[in-house]
């Protein structure tokens, strides 16, 4: 081997390393974007509204007095729309309105989304909850 062939297998090196450096760098750069969205999402699922908690439970004490069989109600957190709300159902102050899907439970079998509607009144109480099949 001459002194060429080792500069240029030196530098043949370097140059594989440089570029596995690079592609080191970009996947860790692009696992952690992963984690961070990741992260993100598991958030925004967390029902940590308390007019979403009081919709919930609400929702689900209406629909057992009408159908003993029902067991649960998990509403669908990435469809959810909490909005604030300045107007009256008669003379009726509705301040909150949440909208989305839910899964109604019977008999632990859930079977497809139903929308719902929840109106909060002051105070959080809870003023209607609607569920239509879609």
């Amino acid at each position: 081997m001459t002194s060429t062939d080792v500069a240029g297998s030196r530098s043949s090196r370097a140059l594989l390393r440089g570029r596995f450096m690079r592609i080191t760098r970009s996947a860790l750069y692009a696992a952690g974007l992963a984690l961070l969205s990741c992260s993100a999402q598991a958030q925004s699922q967390a029902p940590a509204d308390p007019a979403v908690d009081a919709c919930k439970s609400t929702g689900l004490l209406a629909l057992q007095e009408r159908s003993p069989e029902i067991t649960d109600l998990v509403l669908d957190m990435e469809s959810l729309a909490v909005s604030k709300a300045d107007t009256k159902v008669g003379d009726v102050p509705v301040k909150t309105v949440v909208l989305g899907e839910a899964y109604i439970s019977r008999k632990q079998q859930t079977g497809k989304p139903d929308r719902f509607v929840c109106l909060l009144g002051e105070k959080g109480k809870v003023l209607l909850t609607f569920f239509t099949a879609q």
